[in-house]
């Protein structure tokens, strides 16, 4: 318990397979899948997490067929109760193209974000209607307006302007990212947070994630060495220093 990953990030994949190969119907899927949400975040919670980010809906998602997308906005809307929150001290937060969602799923979600704001435990960042590259896209778009209004020069645009002007600047990387479902592919997701982070891909699906392979997941991060770019000999330097100190 000593070396938890502070940020958890998680692509919560495999909903739709589980469900049609249990002869069932693909939303049934996305119904199991938002129970392992609560289970994994009040496990979170427990183990001393402080951030954990879930990709709900991307924006590629939209073009699933208008059955299956009008199911997942339902699910989100009745999803979107205070009692896990409220229960755990954990804060609620959005990421995503906020003008394409429903007007009562937008103002469901923003009530549950003002509702849970002094919540100080753990914060949940839901993705929804949201990919990386709408993302950058969005805060380059940003940065490009003040610079046409003469508040910044295109010269001093620095790593950290674009890392303030992205919907997740509120939180730090992640330090280590999940996929469920077997497949290992970052399918458009915190592609510019993510530089350093820990990548752990698992063949279980979603709705069968549970405590115990959220547990395998961190102890394979805990065989990390995060170098971030330095030689193993100076990350080892540091932690004899530390120690010293």
């Amino acid at each position: 318990m000593n070396k938890i990953p502070q940020h958890i990030a998680i692509i919560m994949d495999g909903n739709g397979r589980w469900a049609m190969e249990r002869g069932k119907d693909r939303t049934e899927g996305h119904v199991a899948g938002v129970a392992t949400v609560k289970k994994i975040t009040a496990e979170c919670v427990r183990m001393g997490v402080k951030y954990l980010t879930l990709y709900a809906f991307s924006t590629e998602n939209w073009n699933r067929p208008d059955a299956e997308v009008a199911a997942l906005m339902k699910l989100v809307l009745t999803s979107m109760q205070r009692e896990l929150f409220d229960e755990n001290n954990v804060r609620m937060r959005l990421i995503g193209d906020r003008a394409r969602l429903p007007k009562d799923v937008l103002e469901a979600i923003e009530k549950l974000e003002a509702d849970t704001a002094a919540y100080t435990r753990m914060t949940v960042t839901i993705a929804l209607s949201y990919s990386s590259r709408w993302e950058i896209t969005d805060a380059v778009q940003k940065i490009a307006r003040e610079a046409a209004e003469g508040k910044i020069n295109p010269e001093d645009i620095t790593e950290e302007t674009i890392c303030k002007h992205l919907d997740s600047a509120f939180q730090p990387d992640p330090d280590l990212l999940i996929r469920t479902g077997g497949e290992q592919r970052i399918s458009n997701y915190l592609l510019w947070q993510i530089a350093y982070s820990e990548l752990y891909f698992t063949p279980v699906y979603w709705p069968d994630f549970n405590e115990e392979e959220l547990h395998k997941a961190v102890e394979n991060f805990q065989t990390k060495q995060r170098r971030f770019g330095k030689t193993e000999a100076q990350i080892e330097e540091e932690e004899k220093e530390k120690n010293i100190k």
